[in-house]
């Protein structure tokens, strides 16, 4: 079991599970997103080789258009 947080909720994942893994799960695929990984806004291009690590504190934030 992997023991995470996720945008202020503790949660529990099975396995290794890498952040593009976690957005697929939570249903957010295709989304325009920010991913914030222990405080260090973490790039896209990065999000399916990051694996997380028990303890991670993961915030997620979606785009919001305006203007």
């Amino acid at each position: 079991m992997l023991n995470i947080q996720l945008n202020g909720e503790r949660r529990e994942l099975e396995g290794s599970v890498s952040v593009t893994e976690l957005l697929d799960r939570l249903g957010f695929t295709g989304k325009r997103l920010a991913v914030e990984l222990n405080k260090e806004i973490l790039p896209k291009s990065l999000h399916a080789t990051t694996m997380l690590n028990d303890g991670d504190i993961i915030e997620v934030v979606g785009a919001v258009g305006g203007g």
